[in-house]
């Protein structure tokens, strides 16, 4: 008879804390978001372009509004890299931005995607402060919540840059994830940003935190809004650190979804 008492409460206990764990997960509140439900160009009401040569001596050229680059088939959005010359280039790609259009300040950002494989492929889940052109990079910040080299095949990487911390002095901070073969599959990248952290997360599993350290903006300039970006590079310092195959384009980043939640007030 104890036994089955026993039974019952452990079940009761497990069913409470099941119910806890949920109850906070239902407040974070959808309020934006691209499910890819339709066909072309990616929304203008939600994206817009970088357009041309960006930085990082990446080899591409980023169109604007161009199909062959990045459309909406099958219910995906696809950012496609292909090899031939447009305005001095020898490659054409498409960097999606929400500039101008949509920021935010704190929330989970979920994006589920597929990264395309093969040397010199350089896509990105990634986030910059709105005035940026108020203080420059990396004063900013700089959220990469998914970065992928090619050459490096089995790593997703999740940074963030400021003045203080990023890669032009080896400060930045960071982590990796080590996947069997991910390009196989679609994997879900996400961070969650409070006021005094941001979790990274790759299929549900935090990987790494970026803890504030102090009220110096230097330090932590994640205290006002940012917007998301989503492109393809070739090459570049570092997805072109062992070269580009040119044998396997065109390459293709597939993302199925973007989600983004904020905690009800």
């Amino acid at each position: 008879m104890r036994f089955f008492l026993n039974l019952i409460l452990f079940t009761t206990l497990l069913l409470t804390c099941n119910h806890t764990a949920y109850a906070q997960e239902d407040t974070w509140q959808l309020v934006w978001s691209d499910e890819f439900d339709y066909e072309g160009l990616p929304d203008p009401d939600k994206w817009s372009y970088d357009i041309g040569y960006i930085a990082n001596n990446e080899k591409q050229y980023y169109t604007e509004a161009r199909l062959e680059n990045a459309r909406v088939e099958d219910g995906h959005l696809i950012i496609e890299a292909r090899k031939e010359s447009l305005e001095g280039f020898d490659y054409t790609s498409a960097r999606l931005v929400t500039r101008g259009i949509q920021t935010w300040k704190y929330g989970r950002f979920e994006v589920r995607a597929k990264v395309p494989a093969g040397r010199g492929t350089w896509p990105a889940i990634w986030m910059l402060g709105e005035n940026i052109s108020e203080v420059g990079w990396p004063a900013c910040g700089e959220i990469d919540i998914m970065e992928y080299v090619g050459y490096d095949p089995n790593t997703f990487h999740g940074n963030i840059h400021t003045a203080a911390y990023n890669h032009i002095i080896d400060t930045n901070r960071g982590n990796a994830v080590e996947v069997d073969s991910p390009w196989d599959t679609f994997h879900i990248f996400a961070i969650e940003w409070f006021e005094d952290r941001i979790d990274f997360f790759l299929d549900g599993e935090k990987y790494f935190t970026f803890e504030k350290e102090s009220d110096d903006a230097a330090v932590w300039p994640f205290d006002k809004p940012q917007y998301l970006l989503l492109n393809l590079a070739i090459g570049g310092n570092w997805g072109g650190r062992e070269g580009i195959d040119d044998s396997l384009f065109p390459h293709q980043f597939v993302v199925d979804y973007v989600r983004i939640y904020q905690k009800e007030e």
